[in-house]
């Protein structure tokens, strides 16, 4: 793991590491000063497989409007027609804009927890073949380790299919 990490972490970070510690978490959020954004630039920041980084993508019901949040693998593929069928309704990935409004946070950093709403949350079946993931944690170079079975509790996640 490099050792590029901020002593003090920024308000977004640290209202991620806030918002696992009231749900009963003790997740050590860690901010770099080289981005985390991408699967791939975290997974070689943290030193794991990009298969280990859990990506937060936000889609929006097409009829409801409603925010649904997928916790998918770095390595995956969201299929959105299986999200579709989770949800109800047709979902089309969600804008700038509607994802900062609903989450509070910004594409990039999206964390699991502390959205500044509820979300409607699936958790990728392939995470869970890992002892320990890495999920965004409200910056584009923040991040937190946790295991699978932790983030599905943290989140209240449906573990399901994501990809085809």
């Amino acid at each position: 793991m490099d050792n590029d990490k901020k002593k003090i972490l920024s308000p977004s970070a640290q209202k991620v590491q806030e918002a696992s510690r009231v749900l009963g978490f003790d997740c050590k959020v860690i901010e770099f000063q080289d981005s985390t954004r991408t699967s791939a630039e975290a997974a070689a920041r943290v030193g794991c497989q990009i298969g280990q980084i859990v990506k937060s993508l936000i889609f929006r019901g097409q009829v409801s409007g409603k925010p649904v949040l997928v916790l998918t693998s770095g390595a995956n593929r969201v299929d959105e027609s299986h999200i579709s069928r989770y949800a109800d309704e047709s979902i089309g990935r969600a804008d700038a804009d509607f994802v900062r409004a609903t989450t509070g946070f910004a594409i990039g950093g999206v964390p699991p927890v502390g959205h500044i709403q509820p979300l409607e949350t699936y958790l990728d079946e392939d995470l869970l073949q890992y002892e320990k993931i890495w999920a965004a944690a409200g910056t584009p170079n923040a991040v937190f380790e946790i295991t699978p079975a932790a983030l599905g509790k943290m989140t209240g996640g449906k573990v399901v299919r994501v990809k085809t």
